[in-house]
């Protein structure tokens, strides 16, 4: 079986002669920057040089997969929020768009198309003709909760959770069209699994607000986006694991503040 079969009949529980080894979110160093002489803000920029750089997930670790999403930004910069995409020492960071959970929402028809997103889709559409026969090519979108955060502001957005709990869950299913659109041009360009991040870790929010605000969504993107997907949470989740087995996605990527023996035994 070549890598990517291995990889995708793991993923789905399924029998291949070895264990897989991959990773659902980024490989980037600065050190594996310097070695293949491509860096942030480029690699966020620009197509190919992000494809290249993802490519060495397999031709520099021998992972089954590759992951060329190496930002939180990208829907959000696509949505408006000023982004500065960093550089070789420092992680993009953005501000921003609205002060007020009440704000009209904004959504761009042609979102797709700004280079937030589109230099994204071009780069799964590199990798897919250059190394997808042999490795999984594995997209990356963010939830609606973690949009949130990017639009109003952690402040502004968990505080209206309490305090106005009814528009925020309006809010969200706004977002999750977003969410939806991304990962379907995703799979458009040949992605055959996604990484759904979503930024509700214990740090921001208890085990009650993911019941109550995000397990119903998180399940509804595993109904609506026809491929695997693999959730990927920061932080301790182990008081939430019991309500993440119970939507159905296909997979969990869970932090090393999680001992494996316990996530594996709560999940």
């Amino acid at each position: 079986m070549k890598p990517r079969d291995i990889f995708l009949a793991k993923l789905r529980r399924g029998t291949a002669p070895r264990a897989s080894i991959g990773s659902a979110t980024s490989v980037v160093t600065t050190d594996l920057m310097d070695r293949v002489g491509i860096a942030f803000p480029d690699a966020h920029l620009d197509p190919e040089k992000m494809a290249r750089l993802a490519a060495t997930g397999h031709t520099e670790f021998g992972f089954d997969n590759v992951m060329p999403l190496y930002s939180v930004w990208h829907e959000s910069a696509a949505l408006g929020c000023p982004v500065d995409w960093g550089h070789s020492g420092q992680m993009p960071d953005g501000r921003a768009i609205y002060s007020s959970i009440d704000d009209p929402i904004g959504i761009p028809p042609n979102f797709l198309k700004e280079p937030g997103c589109a230099v994204p889709l071009q780069a799964l559409q590199w990798l897919t003709n250059e190394v997808g026969d042999q490795v999984a090519v594995v997209g990356k979108v963010f939830g609606p909760w973690t949009l949130g955060y990017h639009l109003f502001g952690v402040e502004e957005f968990l505080i209206s959770t309490l305090l106005n709990p009814d528009r925020v869950k309006q809010v969200m299913r706004q977002l999750l069209e977003v969410t939806v659109a991304f990962a379907e041009a995703q799979i458009e360009q040949g992605a055959d699994a996604l990484t759904l991040a979503d930024h509700c870790t214990r740090d921001l929010c208890s085990p009650n607000a993911y019941r109550e605000f995000l397990a119903e969504v998180h399940q509804e993107l595993h109904e609506r986006i026809q491929c695997p997907l693999i959730l990927h949470i920061c932080g301790d989740t182990s008081d939430r694991l019991g309500y993440i087995r119970e939507t159905g996605l296909d997979c969990f990527h869970f932090d090393s503040k999680v001992p494996t023996a316990e996530a594996r035994r709560l999940a």
